[in-house]
C-alpha cells in the first residue's frame, strides 16, 4: 500500500502544479493496482483539465461510491461537483439538481455546517429561483467568513452576485462578482477550482447584463491563469462570452473567431457551452441579415433558455411574427429580468407586426415597469426604445423622440453601435415629420454604422429610407477587405478567379479544412453571403 500513497502524493502534487499529464499518470497507476475514492477523484480532475470530460465524470462518479462507504463529507464533496458541473458543462439540470438534493441529504448526516453550507450552495447554483439562490448564497457566505473557508466564502459571493444580476440588480450584483474574482486570482490560499468558478460566473453574468468593458478587463487578468493552467472549459465558456462582448460591441471578425472556436472546444463536451456561443454567433448572423444561417445554428438547441430569445428575434425577422409571439409567451414565465427585457422588446415589435398597437403599448409599459425595479442600463434603455415605437405608430412622432433619445444615450453607454444605429433610424422616423434634415442626419450616421459593421439588412433600409426621403443614398457595400489578413486576402484573390476550394487549397499549399476556415472568415469580415459577392467586394477594393 506503500506504494500506492506514493502515488496518490505525486498525483495530488502534480495538480497542486498544474502538471496534468503527470497528474493523469499517478493516478491512474494508483487505481491499476487498487481502486481506491482518493485515486478516482485525482484521476478525474486530471481528465477534466486535459479535456477529457466523460472520464472525468465517470471517474468522479465511482468516487462518490467509495467515499459514501469510506469517508461521508467527502462524498458529499464530490456530489456538490458533480452537481456544479453536469450544470455548467452540460446544461443537465435534472442531473444537476439530482446530485444536490444527494448533497444536503448526505451533509445532514455529517454534521458539518461547512459541509452544509457547501450543499446549500450546490442547490442554489441549480435554481431557477434567483432570489432563493441570493438568500442561499448569502447564508453560504456568513458560513464560510465564520469558518475561514476562503474558497467558500469566494465561491458564495460569486453565485451571490450572480443571482442578483438574474434579478435585475446589476450594480450589487457586479460588486460581488468583482470582489469574488479579485479573491480568486489574488492568493487568498484558494484552489484553482474556485477561479474557473468565479472567473465563469462573471462571465457571463456580465455579458447578460451588457456590462462588456468589466469583461474585457477581467478577460485580459485571466490570460495569465489559462496560460499556466490551461484550462479548456474556463477557455471554451470565458470565449463564447467574450465573442458575445465583441459582437455587441462591433467586433464583428473577431467575435466570429471566438465564437466558431468556443463551440469547437465545445464540441461533443460542452453542449450547455455549444448552445450558448450557437445563440451568440446566430446573433451574429442576424445582424448580418443572414437569416438562414442563423436558423440553422440553432437547429438541436430550440429548448435552451440562453436560445429562446434569439429563435423568436429570427422568426420576427424572417416575417413570422405570429410565431415569435407564441414563442415568447412560452417562455415569459421563466426568464430573468434580463432575458424577459429582450423577450418583451420582441414581443412588442412583433405584436406591431401584426397589427396589435395595444398589445405592443402594453408590452412597452411592462417593460418600463420592469426597467424601475431595477438599476439595469441595457433594460432602461430597451423599454424607451419599445415606448418610442408605440408612440411612432400612435401618431404621436413628437412624443417619441424623448424616448428614443434616452435609448440612443444608453446604448450608447453600453458601447453597442448595432443598437445605436437601429435606435438612430427610430429617430429618423420620429422626427421626419417636424424636423426633416435632422433625421436625414440620423439616418445617414446610422447607415454608415451598418455600412462599415456588415448588417446588411439595416444597410438596405437605411438606403431606402434616405431615398424615400429624397437624400439619395447608393450602398457603399461591405468595406472589410482592409480586415482579412494576409492569407484571407491570398484565400480572397484566388477565389476571384472561380476556383473551388481544392484547387484554393493545391493553389496555396494549404489543407482543404484550412481553405473553408478561411473563406467563413472572409464572408464573415466582409458582411457577405456568398464567394460571388466576396469576389465583387475584391475589385471593388482594387479599382
Amino acid at each position: 500500500m506503500e506504494g500506492i500513497d506514493g502515488l496518490l502524493a505525486a498525483g495530488e502534487n502534480a495538480l497542486g502544479a498544474g502538471d496534468w499529464v503527470a497528474a493523469r499518470a499517478a493516478f491512474g497507476e494508483s487505481v491499476t493496482i487498487s481502486a481506491t475514492a482518493r485515486g478516482l477523484a485525482g484521476l478525474g480532475d486530471a481528465h477534466w483539465w486535459l479535456g477529457d470530460i466523460g472520464a472525468a465524470f465517470a471517474c468522479w462518479e465511482l468516487a462518490y461510491g467509495y467515499y459514501r462507504r469510506t469517508d461521508p463529507a467527502q462524498a458529499v464533496v464530490t456530489a456538490i461537483g458533480l452537481s456544479l458541473l453536469y450544470d455548467a458543462n452540460f446544461g443537465d439540470r435534472a442531473a444537476a439538481r439530482g446530485w444536490a438534493a444527494r448533497a444536503v441529504r448526505v451533509s445532514s448526516q455529517v454534521g458539518d455546517p461547512v459541509v452544509a453550507a457547501w450543499a446549500s450552495l450546490a442547490r442554489a447554483g441549480c435554481t431557477d429561483d434567483a432570489s432563493q439562490a441570493a438568500a442561499a448564497s448569502e447564508a453560504a457566505y456568513e458560513v464560510g467568513v465564520e469558518a475561514g473557508d476562503h474558497d467558500l466564502e469566494l465561491c458564495a459571493l460569486s453565485l451571490w452576485g450572480s443571482a442578483l444580476i438574474n434579478r435585475g440588480h446589476v450594480l450589487e450584483g457586479t460588486e460581488l462578482l468583482d470582489e469574488a474574482l479579485a479573491g480568486a486570482l489574488g492568493g487568498e490560499d484558494t484552489r484553482l477550482d474556485t477561479v474557473v468558478f468565479t472567473s465563469c460566473l462573471l462571465m457571463r453574468s456580465c455579458v447578460r447584463g451588457a456590462d462588456f468593458l468589466r469583461v474585457v478587463q477581467w478577460t485580459r487578468s485571466l490570460d495569465g491563469f489559462i496560460e499556466r493552467y490551461g484550462c479548456p472549459y474556463l477557455h471554451a465558456t470565458c470565449r463564447a462570452s467574450y465573442g458575445a462582448v465583441l459582437a455587441c460591441t462591433g467586433d464583428w471578425p473577431r467575435a466570429e473567431t471566438e465564437l466558431s472556436a468556443a463551440a469547437e472546444l465545445a464540441r461533443d463536451a460542452l453542449p450547455a457551452v455549444q448552445a450558448e456561443a450557437a445563440a451568440f454567433l446566430a446573433d451574429l448572423r442576424l445582424a448580418q441579415g443572414r437569416l438562414a444561417e442563423a436558423r440553422r445554428l440553432l437547429i438541436g438547441f430550440e429548448d435552451r433558455i440562453v436560445v429562446q430569445p434569439v429563435l423568436a428575434a429570427v422568426q420576427l425577422a424572417g416575417g413570422q411574427p405570429a410565431v415569435a409571439i407564441s414563442l415568447i409567451r412560452h417562455q415569459l414565465d421563466r426568464a430573468t429580468p434580463l432575458e424577459e427585457a429582450r423577450l418583451r422588446e420582441v414581443l412588442g415589435r412583433a405584436c406591431l407586426a401584426t397589427g396589435d398597437a395595444a398589445g405592443a403599448a402594453a408590452e412597452a409599459a411592462r417593460l418600463t415597469a420592469l426597467g424601475s425595479k431595477t438599476d439595469s442600463g441595457l433594460i432602461a434603455a430597451r423599454g424607451a426604445r419599445l415606448c418610442g415605437v408605440t408612440l411612432i405608430a400612435d401618431g404621436r412622432h413628437h412624443d417619441a423622440v424623448p424616448r428614443l433619445s434616452a435609448a440612443e444615450t444608453w446604448f450608447g453607454l453600453l458601447e453597442m453601435p448595432l443598437e445605436v444605429a437601429r435606435t438612430r433610424m427610430l429617430l429618423a422616423d420620429a422626427m421626419a415629420p417636424d424636423e426633416p434634415a435632422a433625421a436625414v442626419a440620423e439616418a445617414r450616421m446610422a447607415l454608415a454604422v451598418f455600412e462599415d459593421l456588415g448588417a446588411a439588412l439595416d444597410a438596405d433600409a437605411a438606403a431606402a429610407w434616405l431615398r424615400a426621403a429624397g437624400a439619395g443614398a447608393a450602398r457603399r457595400g461591405p468595406r472589410g477587405v482592409a480586415l482579412l489578413t494576409k492569407r484571407e486576402y491570398d484565400v480572397l484573390a484566388v477565389l476571384a478567379e472561380g476556383l473551388p476550394n481544392p484547387e484554393i487549397a493545391a493553389r496555396l499549399y494549404i489543407s482543404r479544412r484550412t481553405v473553408e476556415h478561411h473563406v467563413a472568415s472572409i464572408l464573415s469580415k466582409l458582411g457577405v453571403q456568398d464567394r460571388t459577392e466576396a469576389a465583387a467586394c475584391l475589385t471593388r477594393a482594387t479599382e
